[in-house]
């Protein structure tokens, strides 16, 4: 769902090269027989608040024609006994708004909207690009 557009022909030429130069992240795929069904990209991070390491979900994706069999819940579950074997506190993610398959997944496995005070609302998350000439 993401962006709605492609990745651009610069990133599909290096992503795997790129990210495999980050010691912090790491990618599952699942597989259904021999065939990719589905990708999580995860990044390690830290809680400052629990001063504890925390994961990142940045990317997760189902193949169309895999989706419905419960692919989502297993990668999700293996992220999570990931987050326990290095002690995390918590799994971050994002999912759109109108995203709402994806919401219903991640509802089901147990993730929520962050709020520290209800007074307050919901957190937000917000970006800038930073375009480099």
């Amino acid at each position: 769902m993401g962006g709605g557009e492609s990745l651009s022909s610069y990133t599909k030429e290096n992503l795997i090269a790129e990210l495999a130069k980050m010691p912090y992240a790491f990618s599952l795929i699942c597989y259904v027989d021999t065939e990719p069904a589905g990708l999580v990209n995860c990044f390690d991070g830290f809680s400052t608040f629990s001063c504890k390491p925390l994961i990142n979900i940045h990317d997760i994706v189902v193949l169309d024609k895999f989706r419905g069999i419960g692919i989502s819940q297993l990668m999700l579950a293996e992220v999570v006994s990931i987050a326990k074997e290095k002690e995390c506190c918590k799994i971050t993610l994002e999912v759109l708004e109108g995203n709402n398959p994806a919401k219903q997944a991640y509802l089901k496995h147990g993730f929520a909207a962050y709020e520290l005070d209800p007074e307050m609302g919901k957190a937000l998350f917000w970006q800038m690009q930073i375009e480099n000439t």
